[in-house]
C-alpha cells in the first residue's frame, strides 16, 4: 500500500496494491497498522454507499459540524468521479485552497479525507458507485455544506454547470466567505 501526500498535506491518496490471478483479485483496502504509521488514525463508524445514475451528478461539497465532524476514506468502486476535497478550517495557510483528482475503478485509488475539510465528487461516466468510511455517524443537525460553484474557489468539474444533477440541498450551500467559522482553530 502506497499512502501520497497531496498539495493539501492532510488529505492524502492511497493506492493499494492488488494481488490478481486468473482468478481476479485480492486487495487490502484498509490497514489500521499501516494508515496509523502514515499519520492517518481513524475509527470508523459507518459505512456509506452511493450509486449515480448520469455523468454529471454532483454531490457536495460536504461536511460535518463539530462535535460530530467526519473523517473519511473514500473510493470508486464502480465507474469514476472527479473527487474535490477543500480545506475549510479557521486560521488554516490553506484555508480555501482544493485538491482535485479522479478516481474510478480502473485506478483503484482512495482518497482519505481530515475533519475540517468540505468534500464532494462528481461522476464522469453512467452508473458510477462510490464506497466509503466515516469515523462519525451522521448527524443531520450538523450537516453542513459550501456552495460547489463559488467563484473564489475556482474548482473546474470538468462539464459544463448547466449540464450538472445535484440536489436541491447542494444548490444552496454557502460561499465559503459566507460559511463563517464551522472549523475554529484547534476545533478538529
Amino acid at each position: 500500500m502506497q499512502i501520497i501526500p497531496t498539495e493539501l498535506a492532510e488529505v492524502r491518496v492511497i493506492e493499494p496494491v492488488r494481488h490478481g490471478d486468473h482468478r481476479g483479485f485480492f486487495s487490502e483496502s484498509w490497514h489500521r497498522g499501516r494508515f496509523e504509521a502514515a499519520g492517518i488514525a481513524a475509527d470508523w463508524v459507518q459505512d456509506n454507499h452511493s450509486r449515480s445514475a448520469a455523468a454529471g451528478t454532483l454531490r457536495g461539497l460536504h461536511f460535518q459540524t463539530p462535535p460530530f465532524a467526519q473523517a473519511k476514506l473514500l473510493r470508486c468502486i464502480r465507474g469514476a468521479i472527479l473527487d474535490v476535497v477543500v480545506d475549510i478550517r479557521a486560521g488554516s495557510p490553506t484555508r480555501g485552497r482544493h485538491v482535485a483528482m479522479e478516481l474510478s475503478e480502473e485506478n483503484f485509488r482512495q482518497v482519505f479525507v481530515p475533519r475540517g475539510f468540505a468534500h464532494g465528487f462528481v461522476t464522469l461516466v453512467p452508473d458510477t458507485e462510490v464506497l466509503y468510511k466515516v469515523d462519525a455517524h451522521y448527524a443531520p443537525e450538523h450537516d453542513a455544506g459550501l456552495a460547489w460553484d463559488d467563484p473564489d474557489l475556482g474548482i473546474d468539474w470538468g462539464f459544463d454547470p448547466a449540464s450538472l444533477t445535484l440536489s436541491e440541498k447542494d444548490r444552496r450551500h454557502p460561499r465559503l466567505r459566507d460559511l463563517g467559522e464551522p472549523f475554529p482553530a484547534g476545533s478538529v
